[in-house]
């Protein structure tokens, strides 16, 4: 069988554009592309539609939408109009979102794990097309549907991951989710933990970690010119350094650096303080949480992810796109 590997976007590419990767993708044999929606700059909903409409097999996947923002009712409504538009193609990835973002636009992430539960149940109900009364914490519904009166009435066939990187939402996802999204910018090292979590969750449903999909978002930036490849890269690490110095110190960052970096960056950070903190991030700090430098340096990195757990790896591409597609085509 070939190995899995999906594509990831996010905003740095115009859009038609970005459509065209998707296209090449699915020729050259990916198995899926998710659309991002973390910063406040492009949603995941339109760019999905766009890419369901140019293709033919290729899945399409938000990675991911919060739980905070929308209505559950108008995300299992969204996701029903995506599957009528590329049925059974359609993934639901939804995380728990991030601050300072999300209190700066009025979100009070209180009892997280509580809410991303409430959420993935009321929305699995209603893409199963039942009528459902739910009042709970977060979430308030009484005698809903989807109300489908033209087309298609019968379940539809939208899996929902969970975008966890914490050990309680990974626990979450292993018990009610039908995959997890193991976020980027970890090691390998990481996976041995969550998986254990993941693992952990799912006992409890009666289900194996086997039953548990598990893609991987990785940073992938290849070129030919081996340093373009790992400076490319070096600054998505070092704002990332920035902002989540506990996952990056989870991943074997030494603490100095991290302390070095957050003397440097504050949120959001400037260009100017970015190529400040860039010049402290060394080479072999970039190649720990990312699959950077040459086509096969790349490739080795990213087996080291599926050695450790991930099922598909879900690349991002950091310069040209095309060529990372070429290198891991499976068609």
């Amino acid at each position: 069988m070939p190995e899995r590997v999906a594509l990831y976007l996010q905003d740095a590419h115009d859009l038609r554009e970005a459509m065209r990767y998707v296209q090449y993708a699915e020729q050259r044999g990916f198995e899926a592309v998710w659309q991002a929606e973390s910063r406040l700059v492009r949603d995941a909903i339109v760019p999905m539609a766009a890419y369901a409409a140019v293709t033919e097999r290729i899945k399409v996947a938000s990675g991911v939408i919060n739980n905070w923002t929308r209505n559950p009712a108008l995300i299992a409504a969204t996701f029903l109009t995506l599957d009528d538009l590329a049925p059974n193609r359609i993934i639901l990835g939804i995380g728990a979102w991030w601050d300072p973002l999300a209190s700066k636009v009025g979100i009070k992430r209180e009892k997280p794990l509580k809410a991303m539960r409430e959420v993935v149940t009321a929305v699995r109900d209603l893409l199963a097309m039942k009528r459902v009364t739910f009042h709970g914490e977060f979430v308030h519904l009484t005698d809903v549907e989807l109300d489908v009166v033209y087309g298609r009435r019968e379940p539809r066939n939208v899996p929902i991951y969970i975008g966890a990187t914490g050990m309680q939402m990974m626990e979450l996802a292993g018990e009610i989710a039908d995959g997890v999204l193991l976020n980027y910018l970890v090691s390998p090292k990481y996976n041995e933990l969550a998986l254990h979590h993941l693992e952990i969750g799912a006992k409890r449903a009666g289900r194996r970690l086997e039953d548990i999909d598990r893609p991987q978002l990785v940073v992938c930036s290849v070129d030919h010119d081996r340093k373009k490849a790992l400076d490319s890269a070096r600054k998505l690490v070092t704002q990332y350094l920035g902002q989540q110095p506990h996952i990056m110190k989870a991943s074997g960052v030494p603490q100095e650096l991290l302390d070095e970096i957050g003397r440097v960056l504050t949120w959001p950070a400037t260009p100017e303080q970015i190529e400040r903190a860039m010049e402290l991030v060394p080479d072999d700090i970039v190649q720990l949480i990312t699959a950077s430098g040459s086509p096969e340096e790349v490739r080795r990195k990213v087996d080291e992810y599926r050695a450790a757990g991930c099922t598909c790896p879900v690349l991002y591409p950091l310069g040209d796109v095309k060529l990372m597609i070429d290198i891991f085509a499976q068609a």
